[in-house]
């Protein structure tokens, strides 16, 4: 039982906080079935959170420390707390016990009406896909069986054009019957989706034989598809998740303090700088609303002309397409992103009851408290330690951006310049109000310091809508031009050496750098807009016949499942993280190689499980809300 408990060892001055021991030795000396000797009585692990202060030489500030101990387990917290608590310390020291708590606690995950909640939502959709899939194969037998008839059919009639002229009156006969069992056939075939019943297609949209082939579908896409954005979008959640990778593992860490020391690597810069990952979804997310729209809105103005409208049934169209677009956005993220929530929320609370470890994150009572506010996509509105699910202020941040998105692109059907306007107005708005912010709380830009003023200055939206707004400039663009503008070789390598050396600049120039208050409300001001013209012209010049190999690695087609699955692993990978983490018996001793290992373990892990979430619910209710409209 000493061994198990922990203990001073080494590294107090590199960052070490875990004097864990082993939980798991201590359960395992009560193991019967393996131990010919046990403890004459039930052993139980405590975790004490201790704080230390040696001399101000040694410890400038004060260190909180994590000891595990194991002891008889009629010791409860407070006879932990008297027994670490010393009677007296010197006087330049101190020692005290913060709290004690048991590994593991009195929570049952089994007792949690959550879990039963998701899990009988999780039973029925299971349900569903099995009935869907069983379907969709009886269908498509039923198909490839009038196929097969058809076929033999064809092949017969043209092997009957040489009678003999005894039985020319039977051939005729039967090719007669033959023609009409054909045309039945192929009507039948031609019109078999169309027969089905609205519970049968109800069923078939959870079929997971369709749903999986169309998310890993790798084919040519339409024409006029900007490909281009499925390899942004995959690398910029790569790029997400090797960020949290490294915050996962310094979360853990024995060594942290070589945190500091990788900090001086120019290449640390790519995580430092990582919030720019996030900007490339903002602008992503405005060039596709804002293409597909005008496209949308080509098709309906040669459908149905609107010349005639009078200005309140304009008014009434434009409020209804306003509230039917974001109506559908809302059906299609929210099903997912609800699971998720509920899922994250169980996975706090149980490691917080089992694990040797303390998580910060409040998701275990704050996904209780706040869920509507992230349902209602407004969470980021509020203190981060108000936020359930911490990643999710994006989610928040692209919504909201799409309202206002969607109210300036109605105004732009019938005043264009009116939308122009305030777009610009937005954007200018948007950079005076951010460098204002980062004046008022004199804040400088460091690499150390990549989360700094997060309420403040990180997540709010009118930071952070710079890119967005320019991502809907590149969307008009693009639609305008057809995808097809023509320019000079000069002006192509000029485009393209700017773009990537602003790219480059905003991502590895801090290192090295002393910045001030007003240069760093500068950089913090126009750098996410300044990232988004950057990739603005990437997408024009990919999408015009300008990008080279630069376009055909973005466009690649094995990106194309990878990118249709980056909401859900966006969702879905830091709750792999924390439980892989938070789930191991004692610190981690961290290099960068082994980050580099675990950063592909995650990556792998959220897109296999992306995977699952999106068959069951995303695909699943993107074709529901196709049936019901």
């Amino acid at each position: 039982m000493t061994d198990a408990s922990g203990r001073y060892s080494s590294q107090f001055f590199f960052g070490n906080d875990f004097w864990l021991g082993s939980h798991t030795l201590c359960t395992e000396l009560q193991n019967t079935k393996t131990n010919h000797v046990v403890p004459p009585f039930r052993a139980s692990f405590h975790v004490a959170k201790l704080q230390i202060q040696l001399h101000h030489e040694l410890t400038p500030k004060s260190r909180e420390i994590s000891l595990g101990v194991c002891l008889p387990a009629s010791c409860k917290e407070q006879d932990v707390k008297i027994l670490l608590q010393p009677d007296n310390t010197p006087s330049e020291h101190s020692f005290q016990v913060i709290k004690v708590r048991p590994v593991p606690g009195d929570y049952s995950l089994w007792r949690d009406s959550k879990l039963h909640i998701i899990g009988t939502v999780a039973t029925i959709l299971f349900i569903f896909m099995i009935i869907g899939t069983g379907y969709e194969y009886i269908f498509e037998c039923e198909d490839a069986a009038k196929k097969k008839i058809l076929d033999s059919i064809t092949t017969r009639n043209n092997k009957l054009s040489s009678p003999l002229d005894k039985a020319v009156n039977v051939v005729i006969n039967d090719k007669q019957n033959l023609n009409n069992s054909g045309s039945d056939l192929s009507t039948s075939s031609t019109n078999c989706k169309s027969s089905r019943s609205f519970t049968e297609n109800i069923f078939l949209c959870f079929s997971m034989l369709s749903n999986s082939r169309k998310i890993l579908h790798c084919g040519a896409a339409p024409k006029d598809s900007l490909t281009c954005v499925h390899g942004l979008r995959f690398l910029s959640l790569a790029w997400v998740i090797m960020v949290h990778t490294y915050l996962q593992v310094f979360a853990i860490a024995e060594n942290k303090t070589l945190r500091t020391l990788t900090e001086r690597n120019f290449m640390f810069q790519t995580v430092s700088n990582a919030t720019f990952s996030v900007d490339t979804f903002f602008f992503i997310s405005g060039l596709l609303v804002t293409y597909l729209y005008f496209k949308s809105q080509k098709k309906e103005s040669s459908d149905r002309p609107t010349r005639n409208r009078s200005a309140l049934v304009e008014i009434k169209f434009s409020f209804l397409k306003f509230f039917k677009l974001l109506g559908y956005r809302f059906l299609r993220l929210t099903p997912a992103y609800l699971f998720v929530l509920g899922v994250a929320s169980l996975v706090m609370r149980w490691l917080k009851n089992n694990s040797v470890f303390e998580p910060v994150s409040l998701d275990d009572s704050n996904c209780d408290k706040y869920w509507w506010r992230n349902a209602l996509y407004i969470n980021s509105l509020y203190p981060r330690k108000d936020m359930c699910l911490l990643w999710s202020w994006y989610m928040a941040n692209d919504t909201q951006f799409y309202v206002l998105g969607i109210i300036i692109l109605l105004i732009s059907v019938k005043h264009f310049k009116i939308a122009a306007g305030a777009l610009c107005l937005f954007l200018a708005s948007s950079w005076i109000t951010t460098g204002l912010v980062a004046v008022h709380y004199e804040y400088k830009v460091r690499i150390e310091e990549p989360f700094a003023l997060f309420d403040e200055l990180y997540d709010k939206p009118w930071t952070r809508v710079g890119p967005y707004l320019v991502g809907m400039f590149s969307g008009w663009f693009l639609f305008k031009t057809n995808n097809v503008i023509h320019i000079s070789k000069f002006t192509t390598l000029a485009g393209w050496l700017l773009s990537l050396l602003t790219l480059s600049g905003l991502v590895y120039g801090v290192l090295g750098t002393n910045m001030g208050i007003i240069s760093s409300a500068f950089y913090v001001a126009l750098g996410h807009t300044a990232w988004g013209m950057a990739l603005a012209w990437i997408v024009i010049a990919c999408c015009t016949g300008y990008g080279g190999f630069i376009n055909s690695l973005l466009s690649c087609r094995l990106l194309h499942p990878l990118s249709r699955l980056t909401y859900c692993a966006y969702l879905i990978h830091p709750v792999i993280m924390v439980l892989t983490s938070f789930q191991m018996d004692g610190p981690l001793h961290i290099h960068n190689g082994l980050v580099f290992i675990l950063y592909f373990g995650n990556l792998v892990a959220a897109f296999l499980l992306s995977f699952f979430i999106s068959m069951t619910f995303e695909a699943p209710t993107v074709r529901l809300l196709k049936v019901i409209l």
